[in-house]
């Protein structure tokens, strides 16, 4: 189960910081990531973390967004800095669990309003 929390309303130029835990896990997690769905919007890939710690992020977010793990290697945050309204969406983690294959799960999602 991956259970994800740390969304809310902000205003334009504050910051957020969305939490991402992976619980009961039998196997072992690779990568994780953040992706958000617009309203009328397909869903998008934000930013993704390895189990090494490399680090990939969408041009948009680039530079504002920071995404890590903790030392436990089965939590993932975003820390959002000076959120734009168009970073308004539900954000979603995953994680990429191998046990005899690779599965990609997905959190339960948390909303995102950022206000002008």
């Amino acid at each position: 189960q991956l259970q994800a929390s740390g969304g809310g309303l902000m205003r334009a130029g504050g910051s957020l910081r969305l939490s991402c835990a992976a619980t009961g896990v039998v196997g072992s997690i690779d990568d994780m990531g953040w992706n958000r769905q617009a309203p009328g919007k397909q869903r998008e890939p934000v930013a993704i973390i390895t189990s090494n710690g490399n680090t990939n992020y969408q041009d948009s977010v680039k530079g504002r967004f920071t995404i890590s793990r903790g030392n436990a290697k089965n939590t993932v945050y975003l820390q959002m800095n000076s959120l734009k309204p168009e970073d308004t969406a539900v954000y979603y983690c995953n994680a990429f669990i191998f046990t005899s294959r690779v599965d990609n799960y997905w959190g339960q999602g948390t909303q995102v309003t950022v206000s002008s």
